[in-house]
């Protein structure tokens, strides 16, 4: 399989797929709502995941929370932050991973629903040298499951993102990367990764190969949940 080239960019959500935010972000919300006096269910909380955070904001206020969407916002990102003072919780293989492929010479990018401070916060603890661009959610138009964030992403490598291999974890992430045209690795952490024809599904990030990410850029697919 080694004959197989690599993909022009591997392209990468942060939350859930390269770090185990999502149960920050859930304390988060739930204090949120509780603070108002409301209800918070394990549906609101997936629901949320991979969501924009204008969206999420949304969401929270159809739950009886009060504020604007920077107010709403705001009191998340802070929160979460708060937990990640204590220690970035990497995915099993994240780490490995990301070092094999800028020893590989595959460019990479973030894209992240996530606001930039905090995004760059998270990458300060990578491997150095593995991201040669980031796409925050305050800096696009039309966040996931909008192709607009994969596209961008594609754009300041300069690389075509047809060409690319996208990791993400939920279904509003998965959704942005295959309207941009990416080929999609589906990670499956808090929610379920749904079949999909072209769509890889992974478990863990533990063991995956350059030859597997060969395969996958050359219109393969694989299943390892």
């Amino acid at each position: 399989m080694t004959d197989l080239p690599l993909p022009a960019a591997v392209l990468w959500d942060l939350d859930g797929t390269l770090v185990d935010t999502e149960p920050a972000w859930v304390e988060a919300e739930i204090a949120l709502v509780t603070k108002y006096g409301g209800q918070w269910t394990a549906e609101d909380g997936e629901q949320m995941i991979g969501s924009a955070l204008p969206n999420a904001a949304a969401h929270l206020r159809s739950r009886g929370v009060e504020g604007s969407d920077d107010e709403i916002i705001g009191f998340l990102i802070e929160r979460v932050l708060v937990t990640l003072a204590a220690g970035v919780p990497w995915q099993p293989g994240a780490h490995e991973l990301l070092a094999t492929l800028r020893d590989a010479g595959v460019p990479c990018a973030l894209v992240t629903m996530s606001y930039r401070d905090m995004a760059d916060q998270i990458v300060a603890g990578a491997p150095e040298g593995v991201f040669s661009a980031v796409v925050a959610g305050d800096e696009v138009t039309h966040g996931k499951p909008h192709p607009e964030p994969y596209l961008r992403g594609a754009e300041l490598l300069g690389v075509d993102v047809r060409r690319c291999v996208a990791f993400e974890d939920s279904p509003t992430g998965m959704a942005s990367a295959e309207a941009a045209g990416a080929r999609v690795v589906g990670l499956q952490r808090h929610v379920p990764v749904a079949p999909k024809p072209g769509r890889s599904r992974l478990g863990s990030l533990v063991g995956f190969t350059l030859d597997d990410l060969r395969a996958i850029a050359g219109g393969s697919t694989i299943d390892r949940l």
